[in-house]
C-alpha cells in the first residue's frame, strides 16, 4: 500500500505545486502574449484612420435625427455630434428666418451675432464671417475669436443656416469643414424633405382612391339594400351594417399602411354587398397562410384588386364565375394573388387603360396600388398582372415581411 507524502502543515502534495506553478507561468505568457497581439494591432491602425472612423460614427449619430427634418427638435440634438465633429467652442442651428432653432455648447451671449450673420446668408446664400477684431463681448473669459455661418439648402432653397463659433479665427480649414458639414446636413434635410413628400404622395393617392371607390360602389350597394327593405328586412339590415363598416374601414383617417388580416376583413365585407347583388354569379375562394396574416401593406392595397376582378372581370360574363385570393408564405415575403376566370382583357389595352387611368377612371385602382406599392417598398415590388381575351386576370404582388419604418 503506498503512502501519501505530506509536505508541511498545509497538506499539499509536490506534485500539485509543481501543477499550479506551471498554470501561472501559462496564464503570465498568455496574458503577455494577448496584450502584445493587441498592442501590435492598434499599432497597424494609422491616427488618420482612427480620426476617419471617429468622424463617420458622429455624423452616423446625427443623421437619424436629420431625417425627422429641419426643428428645434433636431437641432438641439444633432448639434452635441456636429460641435464634436468640428472642435468648436458652440454651434447653432437657424431656421429661413434667422431664429435660433438650438445652441450647443458655452458663449450663447453672441446668439445675436450669429443672427445678424444668419439673415444675411439667407438673403445673399453665401457664408458669412465674423472675425475677433469685429466680435464684441463684455463676457470675462470668453473664448470666440471667429463666427462662421454657412447656409443650409434642400433642393436649391435655403431652409436655414448653421454657425460655428470658433476658440480661434476662422481661417481657410475651419471655414472648409463647417461648410463641409454643412452640405451633409443639408443633404439629411433632403432626404427628409424627400420622406414627408413621398407620405403626401401616398396620403394623396389613398384620398384618389377613395374617391374613386365612392362613385361607383356606393351606388349599387345602397340600391342593392334598398330592394331589399322589402322583400327581406332582416337581410337588409345585415347589408346596412356590412356597409357602415366598409365605409368606415375605407375612408378611416388611422395611417397608410394596415394589416393582412384587417384588408381580407374588409374585402369579405365587399364581397357580402357585391354577393347580394350578383347573387350565386359570384363565388370567393379565400386560401391564406396563418403565418402572415400580420404582414403590414399599403392601406385599401387588396380591396381594388378585388372590386377590379368583380367589375372587369366578372360582371361582363353572363355566368359569372370566382375570384381566388391566395396568401403565401414565401421566406422573407408574402406573396398575394388575386385571380378570377373573368373575360380577361387584352394586355395592350390594360397598359392604355392604366396609362390613361387619371382621366378616364379605368382600372384606376390597379394603377393606384402599384405606385403605392413602388413608393413603399422599391421599384421591385409593383403589381404583376397576367391576363388575355377570354383567360380572366391574374395580379400577383410581393410584400416583404419588414421594411424599416413600415408600420400599421
Amino acid at each position: 500500500m503506498g503512502l501519501a507524502v505530506i509536505d508541511g502543515p498545509t497538506g499539499i502534495s509536490p506534485s500539485l505545486v509543481l501543477l499550479l506553478a506551471v498554470a501561472v507561468v501559462v496564464l503570465v505568457v498568455a496574458v503577455f502574449v494577448f496584450m502584445w497581439q493587441r498592442n501590435r494591432r492598434n499599432n497597424m491602425v494609422s491616427p488618420l484612420a482612427k480620426a476617419t472612423f471617429s468622424a463617420l460614427h458622429t455624423v452616423a449619430l446625427a443623421a437619424p435625427v436629420l431625417r425627422e427634418g429641419l426643428s428645434p427638435r433636431s437641432a438641439s440634438q444633432a448639434l452635441p455630434y456636429l460641435r464634436q465633429l468640428l472642435e468648436t467652442t458652440a454651434m447653432a442651428m437657424t431656421d429661413s428666418r434667422g431664429s435660433v432653432l438650438g445652441w450647443d455648447g458655452s458663449a450663447d451671449q453672441h446668439q445675436q451675432d450669429v443672427q445678424t450673420l444668419a439673415d444675411r446668408v439667407v438673403s445673399t446664400g453665401r457664408m458669412e464671417l465674423m472675425s475677433h477684431t469685429s466680435i464684441k463681448c463684455n463676457q470675462p473669459g470668453c473664448e470666440v475669436r471667429g463666427i462662421v455661418v454657412v447656409p443650409l439648402e434642400s433642393d436649391g432653397t435655403i431652409i436655414g443656416t448653421l454657425a460655428a463659433l470658433t476658440p480661434t479665427t476662422a481661417g481657410p480649414p475651419v471655414l472648409r469643414a463647417t461648410g463641409e458639414v454643412a452640405r451633409y446636413v443639408s443633404s439629411q434635410l433632403e432626404l427628409a424633405e424627400l420622406d414627408d413628400s413621398r407620405a403626401r404622395l401616398n396620403r394623396a393617392e389613398v384620398r384618389a382612391l377613395r374617391a374613386q371607390i365612392s362613385p361607383h360602389f356606393v351606388y349599387n350597394a345602397l340600391t342593392t339594400i334598398a330592394s331589399f327593405i322589402r322583400t327581406d328586412p332582416a337581410r337588409a339590415r345585415e347589408l346596412l351594417i356590412e356597409f357602415a363598416d366598409f365605409t368606415r374601414y375605407s375612408f378611416r383617417s388611422a395611417g397608410e399602411y394596415t394589416t393582412l388580416t384587417d384588408e381580407l376583413d374588409n374585402i369579405e365585407r365587399y364581397v357580402q354587398l357585391e354577393k347580394a347583388r350578383f347573387g350565386n354569379r359570384l363565388n370567393i375562394r379565400l386560401q391564406i397562410d396563418d403565418e402572415i396574416k400580420n404582414v403590414v401593406l399599403p392601406f385599401l392595397a387588396l380591396q381594388p384588386l378585388v372590386e377590379n376582378a368583380v367589375r372587369h372581370g366578372l360582371s361582363g360574363k353572363p355566368n359569372g364565375g370566382t375570384v381566388t385570393i391566395r396568401a403565401e408564405n414565401a421566406g422573407s415575403e408574402c406573396v398575394i394573388v388575386v385571380e378570377d376566370d373573368g373575360v380577361g382583357m387584352d394586355p395592350a389595352r390594360l397598359n392604355e387603360d392604366l396609362d390613361d387611368a387619371h382621366l378616364s377612371g379605368a382600372h384606376v385602382g390597379l394603377g393606384n396600388v402599384d405606385d403605392r406599392m413602388r413608393s413603399a417598398f422599391g421599384d421591385n415590388f409593383g403589381l404583376v398582372v397576367d391576363t388575355n381575351v377570354g383567360a380572366g386576370m391574374k395580379i400577383t404582388l410581393r410584400v416583404p415581411k419588414f421594411r424599416a419604418g413600415i408600420r400599421a
